[in-house]
């Protein structure tokens, strides 16, 4: 009984951790000043998260990625329905450019910090796995991963041209045509709008196109560029016992990233890829459990990738 328990408590400790993290930078928000609203929105992302990933990791095999979709339909639909159309918050990244330039340190900038900026120094990319309102609608999509792996690493410059863009078009507006953010207001639902309609499209077409569900996220996304260097550091990753390895693959063959994750265990290292967005499907398909979900301290950066260039050498 006691080793079950402590089972138990292993697994649900990345939700609990998440959880708590959430409210209380809610409460720290809020005692400084930031008011009630703070409270109540980071601790019900916290919640969503951590209430979606705790029934992933008790729901059965064949269940639990409705703990995940959960999550994401809870978190996106607030984010953009509520926060976005209600309260008339831009969320895109032009959106966090925009506020930056205007001083507007609240809002979309207090989200890009926390889930894409500093918050992966804790949790890694969770954000893209269990929050991302694209990746929530991509996930219903009939594709899980390409069989034949990524395309060339070139291919993932494109989210470091997308971000250039961004922030290019923001900077012309802003200096050059001298455009003035008017911040809740009917132009950044416009923006907001006509943004998520440009990523959706784009995101699906690749998605039928490339017969990779996540095919946006690997090749055009800029936000991977702004989590990638924090999630070197990231104090949850996942870990595994190279022991218990059969060496079966399944881990790999479905690894939404493509991440070759026995050749980490192999070497006796976490997973240290910046590709890996936590989505615990690799835990979830381990047949001999060698695989878990950790906290500690190491440099990531390591990428290990099942490109289509490496499977033709």
């Amino acid at each position: 009984m006691e080793s079950e328990s402590k089972l138990n408590f292993r697994r649900l400790a990345t939700p609990i951790t998440i959880f708590v993290a959430f409210w209380t930078l809610g409460t720290v928000l809020q005692i400084i000043g930031g008011g009630w609203f703070y409270f109540i929105n980071f601790g019900y992302i916290g919640t969503s998260v951590g209430v979606g990933m705790g029934l992933y990791m008790i729901l059965p095999p064949k269940k639990k990625e409705r703990g995940r979709k959960l999550a994401q339909l809870l978190v996106g639909i607030y984010m953009l329905g509520f926060l976005g159309l209600i309260l008339k918050e831009n969320m895109q990244i032009e959106g966090f450019f925009f506020y930056l330039l205007t001083g507007f340190i609240a809002g979309a900038v207090l989200h890009y910090l926390v889930a894409k900026i500093i918050g992966p120094l804790l949790f890694h990319r969770v954000w893209c796995s269990w929050a991302c309102w694209t990746a929530m609608v991509l996930d219903f999509l009939p594709y899980t991963r390409n069989k034949e792996g990524r395309l060339p690493e070139k291919w993932g410059y494109l989210r470091y041209v997308h971000l250039l863009l961004s922030f290019g078009v923001v900077t012309l507006l802003w200096y050059g045509l001298h455009y003035g953010v008017i911040l809740q207001s009917v132009s950044e639902v416009y923006w907001l709008v006509i943004g998520n309609v440009l990523y959706y499209g784009i995101a699906i077409t690749m998605a039928y196109h490339l017969k990779d569900n996540r095919a946006f996220c690997k090749y055009v996304c800029p936000i991977p560029v702004l989590q990638k260097l924090p999630s070197r550091f990231s104090l949850m990753k996942i870990a595994g016992n190279y022991d218990l390895c059969n060496d079966c693959d399944a881990c790999v063959k479905m690894c939404p990233m493509d991440i070759r994750i026995p050749e980490y265990l192999k070497s006796g290292k976490r997973v240290l890829s910046t590709e890996c967005t936590y989505c615990l499907i690799c835990i979830n398909v381990c047949a001999k459990k060698a695989l878990r979900t950790s906290f500690g301290f190491d440099v990531g950066g390591l990428e290990i990738l099942n490109t289509r260039k490496s499977l033709t050498q």
